[in-house]
């Protein structure tokens, strides 16, 4: 039986792991009451205004019900505001407001200087190549 410190996954399982404490840890030390899968899903929304519940969920890698508490925390705590939707009853347009986009732009800082410091000394190619080994992991496993 191979040692679990011998297996590419445990490696990638184990950044990401660190990862994401390091960045949570980073927004709270800059005074920001948001978490890295709030950042994540308000941060995607400000990029693609009109995207559908389902497909925000997709983007951030969360499932149905986790999508709708993350968002149900940030309309709790007036990142967003949820509008009915004209067109179909059952569905709401989600806004971004004024308070959620200031706390886009002082977590963008925040996120530009922790992403930077996991990637330091990595440097562009083996980023690069990072970047390529794991979308053909990504497309073995579709």
């Amino acid at each position: 039986m191979e040692k679990i410190d011998s297996v590419l996954f445990y490696y990638i399982e184990k950044a990401i792991k660190s990862y994401r404490q390091f960045a949570q840890k980073e927004l709270k030390n800059a005074g920001l009451s948001i978490t890295v899968d709030q950042w994540l899903t308000l941060n995607c929304l400000n990029e693609n205004p009109q995207i559908t519940q389902k497909e925000l969920a997709e983007v951030v890698f969360k499932d149905s019900a986790s999508i709708t508490r993350i968002i149900e925390l940030l309309v709790k705590a007036k990142y967003i505001k949820r509008n009915l939707n004209k067109d179909d009853r059952r569905k709401s347009n989600l806004t971004i407001t004024d308070l959620g986009l200031q706390t886009i732009e002082a977590a963008s800082v925040v996120v530009e200087k922790y992403r930077n410091q996991a990637l330091k000394g990595i440097g562009i190619a083996k980023e690069e190549h990072v970047t390529k080994v794991m979308k053909t992991i990504i497309k073995n496993c579709e």
